[in-house]
């Protein structure tokens, strides 16, 4: 079994090369700015979202689709949280 520092750093890695780059910048830029504190809970959760096609989860992180229920999880929602701007950022 891994330990949490070594997950985390194989997470970063998988986060940044998904293949499709819209992907890396949503799912890197948050594991970048989060991993470090997330529980493993998040991680497992983390693990299997980054098990996942990447059409499927572009699709629920961009809005276009609704999750299934499987996979809407406190941690997906807080990846879509991340990215959501209700107003201007500058």
């Amino acid at each position: 079994m891994l330990d949490d520092d070594m997950r985390r750093r194989r997470i970063r890695v998988r986060a940044w090369r998904r293949g499709m780059r819209e992907m890396d910048i949503l799912l890197g830029g948050f594991v970048d700015a989060r991993v470090e504190t997330l529980p493993a809970q998040a991680l497992d959760e983390l693990e299997t979202l980054l098990d996942l096609p990447d059409a499927a989860v572009f699709q629920w992180l961009s809005g276009a689709e609704q999750p299934p229920a499987e996979h809407d999880t406190p941690l997906l929602r807080q990846i879509i949280a991340f990215h959501t701007h209700d107003g201007p950022i500058h």
